[in-house]
């Protein structure tokens, strides 16, 4: 080992002694001002590198919730889950590394600087303290006179005993000064090493990581590459779309009039119209309807229940209305209440209008087919056909049509005026009537009532299985 200071000048206290150890402090100084530095500097780079994996974690849990949220879509969930996953580990590889960057550098040249140079600060204070003890003793064994015997003895023995002092204690200085100066060496080297071996292990896992996430980046990679060309095809066609209803006349500005009564979803038509509140302002709101299960319903949001119009199509008429400002109008009447309705244009209005005289027709005609269903169900098997035939025409004619209906609750009776067996009914209304009033609710009109004779005409099965679910009591509890 090279001694920086040498022993034998110490022994001497010499000039190159004193000019070795003032550059020694000096290089000593200005070592701790360039560690205590680093060591700041690393403590920085911690508390960064910290705040850098919370932060990139943070960002991992929003890749984590958009995976979530594209669950309907295999590719993105799975790829945005193994992405997030790989980058989880490369944070705490992260982490790993700040751990140990932490022991390496900071703990490590913080425990040389507070120890050993410690040390190297408390020796070189002996020194002085000791060095300046025997200048004074130099000084006062020069000074004190020959003639005085006792002052020379005691100021020799002083001076003996400070220079073997101070040569004990400059000694264990410059054994302190040079095994600092070795030790310096190795600390700072294997402070680094371990630091740089640190990063070494680090960037191998992130390497052994993606070295096992590549062939799967590959083949995401061929697969986007084929829905870059998928996605322009599919712009392609969606433009050429865009570019032939563009080239479609929209003076009229009216929606798809359509209709469909055997719609797989059951909604015979939809589409926006106004509707007049039933409150003392009638005020006008625009609301989505629909038909659909019979009745007619509105919606203000897609997602609020459908509120119920009509609750069921073959209880009501509609008409046109004239007699109002507003134009387009037209109305829905049902036993109970009438619904004021405006389209946006006429020919709208027309089509609203057939869609729900076409659906209460086919209510109509769907609860027919029910009833005789029902018919043949309680008819005999063994019946023939002559004799199911005629069953049939009794219900539809004559006295078996009023006694069915007779037989329901307060159908003996007038619904309105309560005379005794009455031979009228209205139809829409489920109601039996005398002549009387069956000739006043003739003259409110058929979208108000219609009239049809117990006894006179003839019944469809349909319209006497309404008669049978309705009846006088039910109605005027209604009323």
């Amino acid at each position: 080992m090279k001694m920086t200071v040498d022993f034998e000048e110490c022994l001497k206290d010499s000039p190159r002694f004193r000019a070795a150890l003032e550059e020694v402090e000096g290089d000593v100084a200005e070592l701790e001002l360039k560690l205590d530095k680093l060591v700041k500097l690393c403590i920085v780079m911690i508390d960064t590198g910290k705040a850098f994996c919370v932060a990139n974690k943070q960002f991992m849990n929003g890749i984590r919730d958009l995976a979530q949220y594209s669950s309907n879509d295999a590719v993105v969930e799975t790829s945005l889950t193994k992405f997030s996953d790989s980058l989880q580990e490369m944070i705490n590889f992260h982490t790993i590394l700040f751990d140990q960057t932490q022991r390496s550098i900071k703990a490590q040249l913080q425990n040389f600087v507070k120890e050993d140079l410690r040390k190297f600060k408390d020796a070189k204070k002996q020194f002085e303290k000791v060095s300046e003890e025997k200048e004074n003793a130099l000084v006062k064994n020069a000074q004190v006179q020959r003639n005085k015997q006792h002052e020379v003895e005691e100021a020799t023995n002083i001076l003996t005993a400070t220079r073997k002092c101070f040569r004990h204690i400059a000694l264990d200085y410059v054994l302190q000064i040079n095994v600092l100066q070795s030790k310096r060496r190795s600390e700072i080297l294997k402070s680094m090493l371990s630091f740089m071996y640190a990063h070494l292990a680090f960037f191998h896992q992130g390497y052994d990581l993606f070295s096992e996430l590549g062939p799967y980046m590959k083949d995401l990679g061929a697969q986007l590459d084929r829905l870059v060309v998928d996605a322009a095809k599919e712009k392609r066609e969606m433009e050429q779309k865009h570019s032939t209803i563009q080239q479609k006349d929209f003076s009229s500005d009216d929606s798809k009039l359509e209709y469909n009564v055997d719609a797989a979803n059951g909604i015979v038509m939809e589409g926006y119209l106004f509707k007049r509140a039933s409150n003392a302002f009638k005020t006008w709101n625009r609301r989505w309807f629909s038909i659909q299960n019979n009745q007619l319903v509105y919606q203000k949001k897609f997602k609020d229940n459908p509120t119920v119009v009509v609750e069921d199509l073959r209880l009501c008429t509609v008409k046109h209305c004239e007699d109002i400002e507003r134009r387009f109008c037209f109305e829905v009447v049902s036993p109970t209440k009438s619904c004021m309705l405006q389209a946006d244009s006429e020919k709208l209005r027309q089509a609203w209008i057939k869609a729900v005289q076409t659906s209460i027709a086919t209510a109509y005609r769907e609860k027919g087919d029910e009833s005789e269903k029902l018919d043949k169900k309680s008819s005999p098997s063994t019946g023939s056909l002559d004799s199911g035939n005629e069953s049939k025409d009794k219900l539809l004619k004559g006295e078996s049509a009023l006694q069915r209906v007779q037989c329901i609750p307060g159908n003996a009776s007038c619904c309105d005026c309560g005379l005794a067996d009455p031979r009228w009914a209205s139809i829409n209304l489920g109601i039996t009537l005398c002549i009387e009033c069956s000739g006043i609710h003739r003259s409110l009109g058929v979208h108000f009532s219609k009239v049809r004779s117990l006894t006179l005409d003839t019944w469809e099965p349909e319209l006497l299985k309404l008669m049978c679910e309705l009846g006088n009591d039910v109605i005027n509890r209604v009323y």
